[in-house]
C-alpha cells in the first residue's frame, strides 16, 4: 500500500515540478487562462441569475406597486444584461480600439478576439 502512495507522490512531482523559469511561467500562464474562461462562465451565470430575479422583482412590483419600486426591477435587468453581454462587448471594443487583427497581452497573448479570427486561425481560446 505505501508503496502505490509512494509511487504515485513521485509521478506527480514528474509531471507537475517545474524545472526552470519558463516552465513555471508555463504553468502559471496555463492557470490564467482557466481563470479567464472562469470568469467569463461566472459572467454568463450571474447574469442569468439577475435576469430571474428581475423577473422576481417585476411580479413583486405588479402585485404590489407601493412596497416595491419599479427602479429596482429595472436595475436588475441592466446589471443582468451587462453580465451576460460582457464577454461579447469586451471582443467588440477591443477589435475598434485596437483594429482588426491586433491583439494584445493577456492569459495566451490574445484578451479578445474576433469571430473571424477564432474561424479562420483557431487562435482564441
Amino acid at each position: 500500500m505505501y508503496l502505490i502512495v509512494l509511487f504515485l507522490l513521485m509521478y506527480c512531482g514528474l509531471v507537475y515540478g517545474a524545472t526552470d523559469l519558463g516552465d513555471m511561467a508555463s504553468f502559471i500562464r496555463g492557470s490564467f487562462v482557466a481563470l479567464a474562461r472562469l470568469l467569463t462562465a461566472v459572467s454568463y451565470i450571474a447574469g442569468l441569475a439577475f435576469i430571474i430575479a428581475a423577473i422576481s422583482k417585476f411580479k413583486q412590483h405588479k402585485d404590489n406597486p407601493t412596497q416595491i419600486p419599479i427602479g429596482t426591477p429595472l436595475a436588475l435587468t441592466v446589471i443582468a444584461l451587462a453580465l451576460v453581454f460582457f464577454p461579447t462587448i469586451l471582443g467588440i471594443v477591443g477589435e475598434t480600439v485596437f483594429g482588426e487583427h491586433a491583439s494584445t497581452a493577456g492569459p495566451k497573448g490574445v484578451v479578445y478576439c474576433s469571430q473571424r479570427a477564432a474561424v479562420t486561425e483557431n487562435s482564441c481560446f
